[in-house]
């Protein structure tokens, strides 16, 4: 048996899913999927039988403390599940892939530099993704290294959308918006048609709302327009990233608070978003449950900037047909979907609150368009497919 593993990391959590390649295609679920959060804290690695669906196995990472001592743990425990199965491919999400990279590539000593010099625009996922390179390559050596772009779906967009009101020579050398979730974007865009056969080919605003948070325009399939830019800072606030901002504020925070760029980076990155204007928490589901008046606050700014990214979205579209919320926030919070969807009824929304309270595919109201959508994202199918297809032109 041959497999595909796919790799996500960030700078406190490593997920990861295998997949079966049988009769030279992968199969569209994994045969286990599993996570190891809390770097930060007690690192716990939960994996699940995806079969079943059923909870494997949950086991402490004793000896864990960091991403280094994580890695040896995480690819460990995936080489003693495999047994006899050989890994064919390893999968990594990579955030950024700068204006070069604009579909899957296998991973070399060029490549991986190219993306090193990347980091500064994705500090809280590009060397925790690199990082899952060099340890998978070191564990499975036999085995090809794919790179999968968060970024490469918005090479579609039309260049008006892409610049900034800049000097020219900034654009020309790749200061751009580059967009990214493009992996969960691209998997939506792949199955809206069987999930909402009224409209197969429309014009569709997906809201991936979860930590990390951002909307995209997409018409035909393509990326028209989406939310973030030149780094993963831009458009929604985040559990803790600040979202749009006026750069003079950032100007402000340096020349009269005399803040360095690493201190303002800190603050931009990891001390704003729903965590900074609440004072509670980065977490969605806690603010949710809190009484603090600022936790409120924090909840009716993330509603009212989805709201307005909504409206600005169906204008580079000329209209809207459908709006899909998925990913964390998106796929478990009924109330923020009806407060977003009830913020948007002037485009003509109509919330069937039974059916989002219920959790249905369909959470608007029949024959009514535009029309409102949860479905799962699976980012991991994604990587598993584009690294298949990239080896099986190799071998």
């Amino acid at each position: 048996m041959e497999n595909i593993v796919t790799l996500n990391a960030g700078s406190s959590s490593i997920k990861f899913a295998v997949f079966d390649v049988k009769d030279s295609e992968v199969e569209r679920d994994p045969a286990i999927r599993g996570q190891l959060l809390g770097l930060d804290g007690e690192p716990v690695l939960s994996v699940f039988e995806m079969k079943n669906g059923k909870l494997r196995e949950a086991v402490r990472a004793n000896g864990v403390r960091d991403l280094d001592s994580a890695w040896p743990f995480v690819l460990g425990w995936i080489e003693d599940a495999l047994s006899d199965s050989t890994v064919l491919a390893v999968g990594h999400r990579v955030v950024h892939g700068g204006a070069e990279y604009s579909s899957p590539v296998l991973f070399n000593d060029e490549v991986m530099s190219a993306l090193q010099e990347l980091i500064t625009l994705a500090p809280g996922h590009q060397p925790y993704n690199l990082a899952g390179v060099s340890a998978a390559s070191e564990k499975w050596p036999q085995a090809k290294q794919i790179a999968c772009f968060d970024t490469a779906f918005h090479r579609t967009q039309p260049r008006v959308e892409q610049i900034f009101a800049l000097p020219r020579q900034f654009a020309d050398e790749g200061v751009i918006r580059y967009g990214f979730h493009g992996l969960s974007y691209e998997y939506i865009a792949q199955t809206a048609p069987q999930n909402m056969e009224e409209i197969p080919c429309g014009k569709i605003i997906v809201a991936h709302l979860g930590a990390g948070a951002s909307m995209c325009a997409i018409k035909g399939g393509k990326s028209i327009a989406t939310t973030m830019g030149f780094t993963a800072l831009d458009g929604l606030p985040m559990a803790t990233r600040c979202g749009s901002l006026d750069p003079g504020v950032v100007l402000y925070l340096i020349e009269n608070k005399n803040m360095s760029p690493g201190e303002v980076a800190d603050c931009l990155y990891a001390k704003s978003g729903l965590l900074g204007v609440s004072n509670v928490s980065g977490d969605m589901r806690k603010l949710e449950k809190s009484s603090d008046p600022c936790a409120t606050k924090a909840i009716d700014l993330f509603v009212h900037r989805s709201a307005r990214e909504i409206g600005s979205l169906a204008a580079a579209m000329g209209g809207v047909d459908a709006l899909i919320f998925t990913a964390g926030i998106g796929e478990n919070s009924p109330v923020i979907r009806e407060r977003i969807l009830e913020a948007s009824r002037w485009l003509g929304f109509e919330i069937n609150r039974e059916a989002n309270n219920a959790g249905n595919r369909k959470i608007s109201k029949d024959r009514i368009l535009p029309s409102a959508w949860v479905i799962p994202t699976n980012e991991e199918l994604m990587i598993a497919l584009h690294t298949h297809r990239l080896v099986a032109k190799r071998r």
